[in-house]
């Protein structure tokens, strides 16, 4: 687990400040008017932005992902249609305000992150390190603890990137619902955790259990202004389900994850899809009911966020390529209306 989370933490290594080695891809005429007639609150991105497989679609060289860890976020930011990424990095481990400001410095002033928040804050167990099983588990004395959260998550990600800070993701990765006490027990400790945070930045929770989708959940994001994470996981209902629970214009803001095709395992998708330079699964039925959560909270003038990843069709860029190409119709079938 510990080697894991390192090649992690290489990969999403801050960019350095030295003379970029990578630019960016040419874009095409049609791609910069796709972008122009883009709503400016839709800001569509990727996981990330580190695969060398992207040279043509963002880079405009062979790089390794090392060096587009260190150099490659000034050229991702410059192409039109992306215009926010999701920092992963700050899942594994905290990210001092040093290095987010180090981030806002690469990119354009209409640029957004979002912000993955230490797993420290949504895991409710940890390795008993002194057991000699790896399956030996103690309560985390950080789940849900609203001090480390604003000590380590929100403090140094609002001073380092300011007005560029998107939404901070609270990811909770699959739970023993049981062992929480129940959905209605989760949903009061959520509420406490996020009552307690500081007022002003977008949060957001992404849930990777179905039976945590429940009316409290529901009420707590309500009654704080919190947002709900809709993602494409195998783990979660289908979009339409969650759309039918949470409607996307009652939120102050759309955070979309579309993370995973419905008919892969995360394994074979990485080794399906690689170098991700292409569409290998279209997924039409998502890509649609992607595109009606944006218009639905684009109507009802909320911000929206679409995250995409390599496993979710096969490229990342591709993806949302052909989802800004379903917006603009969109949004422009309804302002015809």
């Amino acid at each position: 687990m510990a080697r894991h989370a390192q090649s992690q933490l290489d990969l999403f290594a801050p960019p350095a400040t030295s003379p970029p080695v990578v630019g960016a891809a040419t874009v095409s005429p049609a791609m910069v008017a796709l972008a122009r007639h883009l709503p400016r609150q839709m800001y569509l991105g990727t996981s990330s932005w580190t695969f060398p497989g992207w040279q043509g679609l963002v880079y405009d060289r062979a790089a390794s992902a090392s060096i587009l860890a260190r150099h490659g976020l000034a050229a991702y930011a410059q192409h039109p249609l992306l215009r926010t990424v999701c920092v992963d990095r700050t899942f594994y481990a905290p990210l001092p305000a040093a290095d987010y400001a180090t981030y806002a410095a690469a990119v354009p002033d209409d640029f957004r992150f979002v912000v993955k928040a230490h797993a420290w804050c949504t895991q409710p167990t940890r390795r008993d390190q002194s057991h000699a099983s790896w399956r030996s588990h103690i309560p985390h004395e950080y789940f849900l603890h609203p001090g480390y959260a604003i000590e380590h998550v929100v403090e140094p990600c609002l001073a380092g990137l300011g007005p560029k800070a998107g939404p901070i993701l609270f990811q909770f990765s699959p739970l023993d619902v049981p062992a929480l006490g129940g959905p209605q027990h989760f949903a009061a400790r959520l509420h406490a955790f996020l009552e307690a945070l500081p007022r002003g930045p977008g949060y957001a929770v992404e849930l990777r259990n179905h039976q945590l989708l429940s009316p409290a959940y529901r009420e707590v994001l309500t009654d704080l202004g919190v947002c709900h994470c809709f993602n494409i996981h195998p783990s979660m209902p289908a979009l339409h389900e969650q759309m039918r629970l949470i409607p996307p214009e009652t939120m102050p803001t759309l955070l979309v994850r579309w993370m995973l095709h419905p008919r892969r395992r995360y394994e074979e998708a990485t080794t399906r899809y690689q170098p991700f330079d292409r569409i290998v699964d279209d997924d039409p039925d998502n890509r649609q009911t992607v595109t009606s959560l944006c218009v639905a909270a684009l109507t009802a003038g909320h911000p929206a966020f679409v995250i995409a990843n390599n496993k979710a069709e096969g490229s990342s860029p591709c993806t949302v390529f052909r989802l800004a190409e379903s917006i603009v119709q969109a949004t422009a079938g309804a302002s015809a209306l």
